[in-house]
């Protein structure tokens, strides 16, 4: 019987991301592929250390229950099979429950996510991220970070920009040239129009879904405290704030929090919300957020 994956919330990791392959990539790099594939094999067994994404990736597994396996996670590698297997031996150990890959040694594997209904692709590597996006994929690339994950809290916290991020770039873009005034009037002006759809609008729409699900199972067992939360950290104010708010009604979709910043710093209130990933679409405005998250940011 078919594995039903367009039913379930996937997300496509790279191996990269998910373990700390820092000293695997500095054997490649100084010393060629077969040293690497011979030194991948002497230390196959030695498990690897998590990586930046491996909280975030950890936490969203939690959420499956032997009944309700919502959550599935792709592993993309560019190893081929053979020296991969150090890392399946990792997730074994660590008690991931991912068991589906893809091994394309070499290659970017971001064209088979697709294949797997997968709503996002996290990698550490900016040139993968960058020519993930510039072929059409929601990609984002994590950014180094000194996180630490609290196990103790089972809370899921996500918090995303708004223009680039869920919504495209085109107000943002009127912002960016430095005429605030003509922002203001012209966000003002289209507050009943929808903004055209971002390039993690999908991931955004399908975390909300998931959402749901937590927030269907406390109505049932009010015992039950729901695990994701969803905030949106804005540049935006009065009067830019009321577009994003006609966007979310079009989407029939709930924040938890909303933060219309007008200039303050992000990481003012990002310190208070402590996301367990934040994502931007510039690399500047997440450098001082990635020492208290794991923060991804997103080419256009």
């Amino acid at each position: 019987m078919p594995f039903d994956i367009e039913s379930k919330f996937v997300i496509a990791v790279a191996s990269s991301a998910l373990f700390d392959l820092t000293e695997s990539h500095r054997v490649f790099s100084e010393e060629g592929e077969e040293a690497y594939r011979a030194y991948q094999r002497e230390h196959e067994n030695e498990i690897l250390m998590p990586g930046v994404a491996y909280p975030l990736i950890k936490r969203l597994l939690s959420i499956n229950t032997p009944q309700d396996q919502i959550v599935e996670v792709i592993l993309l590698s560019r190893n081929d099979p053979d020296t991969g297997l150090r890392v399946f031996k990792s997730i074994e150990r660590y008690g991931l429950t991912i068991s589906r890959a893809v091994f394309v040694a070499g290659s970017n594997p971001f064209k088979y996510m697709a294949a797997f209904n997968a709503t996002l692709f996290l990698s550490g590597n900016p040139d993968d991220v960058k020519e993930a996006v510039e072929h059409g994929y929601p990609a984002g690339c994590i950014y180094p970070s000194d996180y630490v994950d609290d196990e103790q809290d089972n809370e899921i916290r996500l918090a995303f920009d708004f223009d680039g991020i869920i919504a495209d770039d085109s107000a943002e873009s009127i912002f960016q040239s430095g005429a605030l005034d003509k922002f203001h009037s012209h966000e003002k002006e289209m507050a009943s129009e929808p903004l055209p759809a971002g390039p993690l609008l999908r991931f955004f729409t399908e975390i909300s879904k998931l959402q749901q699900r937590e927030i269907h199972k406390n109505q049932n067992d009010p015992t039950y405290k729901p695990r994701i939360r969803i905030a949106i950290v804005t540049a935006r104010n009065a009067p830019a704030h009321e577009r994003m708010i006609t966007t979310l009604r079009k989407l029939d979709i709930r924040v938890d929090e909303a933060f219309f910043l007008g200039g303050v710093e992000k990481i003012r209130v990002l310190n208070v919300f402590m996301p367990h990933i934040f994502f931007d679409d510039q690399v500047g405005h997440i450098e001082g957020v990635a020492r208290k998250s794991c923060s991804i940011w997103s080419r256009k």
